[in-house]
């Protein structure tokens, strides 16, 4: 298993942990959060794809750095990974840090018992 691989798993855990005990967001359980990461791969293949196209790239790999697994097309997996890592943090950052909308439901303090 190649470094580049090792990163970018290792970007997953990081930002997993993140949303879930650091921020306490909870964004990997929100279906907002999966429709980003679908849309953000469907313009990822496209541009990924271009840019490691096997018969005139832009960007090249050392093979020995890498799973050399490539899906779809010339894309290595991992470009995958951190594209995931980096659409987690940035949403689990904004639902942390965001300003609350003034539209927002207010929260109602707890009523106390006698």
């Amino acid at each position: 298993m190649g470094l580049y691989t090792i990163e970018a798993i290792s970007a997953v855990l990081v930002t997993i942990m993140i949303d879930l005990f650091v921020t306490q967001s909870r964004a990997l359980r929100t279906l907002n959060f999966w429709i980003a990461w679908i849309i953000v791969a469907i313009f990822q293949i496209p541009v990924d794809g271009w840019l490691t196209k096997l018969s005139s790239p832009i960007v090249i790999y050392n093979a020995h750095q890498f799973s050399g697994i490539r899906f779809p097309w010339s894309i290595p997996i991992e470009d995958f990974a951190y594209g995931f890592a980096l659409t987690l943090l940035t949403i689990t950052l904004w639902l942390r840090f965001a300003p609350k909308s003034d539209n927002a439901p207010e929260e109602k303090p707890p009523t106390q018992q006698r």
